[in-house]
């Protein structure tokens, strides 16, 4: 059976309503939950983003059931893979072993904020790959020294470490990714319903492991309300994935997004209150044979009435996929 998870959406919540929002996403029967970890908002539309982390380290502790991840944190630019590792230690060892490590190549928008050139795709990835060398590397325990093409470690070690280590998850968007995660994942993430990510992961060492999806969707009584809520927060969403790791800023994705009408969006996007159209959303995702996907409410202050109308209709629906 397919599962089905809830994502705290940071670009669209304060820290403490997500809390709030995982919690009763708990009670309702979601599976699992997803965070995203950002610096910027996509779109000031969004109007928020707080520190990733706190929020995880609060649900970690508000909650008891439902395993929390990072969806996704780039360990290369704005965090030292040897900080990452550290973060991801604790928050396993905070959830009971609730924790899985989302890892990605990142983007422009929320890496930037340090200063420095912004790497190409190619270099972005062997960036990743070395930082999950140095993250499993630490998990193992004991003093960790590194001098390699992009990261130095001295003599660092994680002095509380969990039984066992948090899962670490890798996104992909091609094959060079897939490889990368094939082989040094034990999970995939994709945000894209391609039945050729799944393989190609599954061709590189994936095969058995579990893989990640997440839609977005827009739930309200009123469909057009619901339709303007989308177009106006997550335009980006249907842009190239190329593009949207290149853009620096929400002023960018405004600019990227100018001719993108609402009608655009609906096409990939559910609006409203019927169940059908959200599963019929979801359903690419398991036909491709992804085994677990995460659902992200667009609109941070529609949360409370989204999460009612899951637990009564949305979740048993989505339970026959």
């Amino acid at each position: 059976m397919v599962q089905i998870g809830y994502t705290m959406m940071t670009e669209q919540a304060g820290p403490r309503e997500l809390v709030d929002h995982v919690v009763r996403a708990e009670q309702v029967g979601f599976d699992f939950s997803v965070t995203s970890d950002h610096y910027f908002p996509w779109l000031a539309a969004q109007g928020h983003s707080p520190y990733a982390w706190c929020v995880l380290g609060a649900a970690a502790q508000a909650t008891s059931r439902i395993p929390l991840m990072t969806y996704v944190t780039c360990p290369t630019r704005r965090y030292h893979p040897a900080v990452v590792a550290q973060k991801a230690a604790t928050m396993q060892l905070l959830s009971n072993g609730r924790f899985r490590l989302g890892l990605g190549s990142g983007e422009k928008l929320n890496e930037h904020v340090v200063g420095g050139d912004w790497p190409t795709a190619s270099v972005r990835l062997e960036m990743l790959e070395e930082a999950v060398q140095i993250i499993r590397a630490l998990f193992a325990g004991g003093y960790v020294s590194h001098q390699g093409t992009h990261f130095d470690v001295e003599a660092a070690k994680l002095w509380d470490l969990p039984d066992r280590p948090p899962p670490i998850g890798i996104a992909v968007s091609g094959e060079l990714s897939c490889d990368l995660a094939g082989r040094l994942g034990d999970l995939v993430i994709a945000t894209e319903p391609k039945p050729e990510l799944v393989e190609a992961f599954d061709r590189h060492g994936g095969a058995g492991k579990p893989r990640v999806g997440q839609v977005p969707v827009s739930y309200g009584p009123d469909r057009d309300a619901a339709l303007h809520r989308a177009h106006d927060q997550f335009r980006w969403f249907g842009g190239s994935w190329k593009v949207n790791s290149e853009l620096p800023g929400p002023a960018s994705f405004v600019g990227a997004t100018t001719f993108v009408k609402p009608e655009d969006v609906v096409a990939s996007i559910p609006c409203g209150d019927r169940v059908e159209d959200f599963v019929e959303a979801v359903r690419p995702y398991a036909e491709a044979g992804f085994t677990e996907i995460a659902l992200v409410q667009i609109g941070g202050d529609t949360q409370p009435a989204f999460l009612d109308w899951a637990e009564k209709e949305l979740l048993p629906a989505l339970r026959e996929l």
